[in-house]
């Protein structure tokens, strides 16, 4: 495998592990609050939230750049959260538009960049 592939890989691992725990960490305050869950739900979800704002650190990119390219992936996984969760299978336009999302974010990451 190339540097770039490895290094493509290894970011969408963690963007992969970034986009569930912002996910749970939205997902269960809506549980809480459109249907009736438990108002401890709250704390899981906090901690998820901290979570994802931590895994956001561990990228060595500028953060902005970051965020652009996370928005790729949270897509792609928003969908299969869609998916697995709601149990509502995307369709071929979500299949789509994730697919360019993700090309969106492999041109961000793998970029040459000049040496700061």
């Amino acid at each position: 495998m190339t540097d770039a592939l490895l290094r493509l890989g290894g970011t969408l691992l963690l963007f992969v592990a970034t986009a569930v725990a912002e996910i749970v960490g939205c997902y269960l305050p809506w549980l809480w609050l459109r249907k009736g869950g438990p108002v401890w739900l709250l704390l899981p979800a906090a901690l998820s939230l901290a979570l994802f704002a931590w895994l956001l650190t561990l990228h060595p990119q500028a953060a902005g750049r970051v965020y652009a390219a996370y928005g790729g992936v949270y897509i792609a996984v928003a969908l299969g959260w869609l998916w697995a969760v709601d149990g509502i299978a995307p369709t071929r336009w979500d299949l789509v538009g994730a697919g360019i999302a993700l090309a969106g974010m492999a041109i961000i990451v793998l970029a040459p960049r000049a040496a700061a």
